[in-house]
């Protein structure tokens, strides 16, 4: 088990502040009267649940109804409920640090997949490991990752997702009055220089997020979580809280 952050330990011992408990400890504590579900010879045998997790507890930032459950469980159990019709694309020229926030939004909002375009390593601090309950995919630059979405769709005979760039660009149309498609990518560029021209090029529309300061665009993580919940608002019922 992962040692505990010593700041964050000493937190927890003070008087103030009080937290919350979050998740669940080991099984034996928290279900003492009920057979372990990764006992095969059980009848409440599951083959979802972790031993490890059993036996030490569960404190993931996971719905509770995932409590216990492995990594590829959780992931399967996604995919098949269904993941939602919007993907995101993010540039990885700059080793940006808000690309793991970005794709623990997608997690959050259960986008179709995560691209990475760009170098194959990212920042996955920000992530909190969210990136093993997502698909991510990897491309060498925007135009491969077109060319890959095109041979997709020939061979699924579904049509591409439209390319939705989010940007404050000249020529951009504002998120508020945006009609979002079912189906698309939304592409996003690093922390201080936004998208490539050629992203800008390649994208079916150019959409900005209306801002009222004196700054010229907000941290690219929060862009990044404007734009997916403006297609929830738009395309999705009430999610989960557990």
């Amino acid at each position: 088990m992962r040692e505990p952050n010593p700041i964050t330990q000493a937190a927890k011992e003070s008087d103030e502040p009080v937290f919350r408990q979050v998740g669940l400890g080991p099984w034996a504590e928290e279900h003492p009267d009920l057979p372990r579900p990764d006992d095969p010879g059980s009848v409440a045998y599951d083959p979802r649940f972790d031993s490890e997790l059993l036996d030490q507890g569960d404190r993931r930032n996971v719905l509770d109804r995932y409590r216990y459950w492995t990594v590829e469980a959780i992931r399967d159990d996604l995919d098949r409920r269904g993941r939602h019709g919007f993907e995101v694309a993010v540039e990885n020229w700059t080793h940006d640090f808000n690309i793991g926030s970005m794709v623990r939004t997608a997690n959050a909002f259960a986008a179709g997949r995560v691209h990475i375009v760009g170098p194959h390593k990212w920042n996955r601090k920000g992530a909190l490991m969210t990136e093993l309950y997502q698909h991510v995919v990897h491309h060498p630059s925007i135009d491969t990752m077109v060319a890959d979405l095109r041979a997709e769709a020939d061979r699924s005979g579904i049509p591409m997702p439209r390319l939705i760039a989010i940007d404050n660009v000249p020529g951009a149309v504002p998120i508020e009055t945006y009609d979002f498609p079912d189906r698309c990518l939304m592409i996003f560029g690093a922390e201080g220089p936004g998208l490539s021209q050629k992203a800008l090029d390649l994208a079916d529309d150019v959409v900005y997020i209306s801002q009222f300061g004196s700054v010229r665009s907000i941290n690219a993580g929060a862009a990044a979580a404007v734009a997916m919940h403006s297609w929830i608002a738009q395309r999705a019922g009430g999610g989960r809280l557990s």
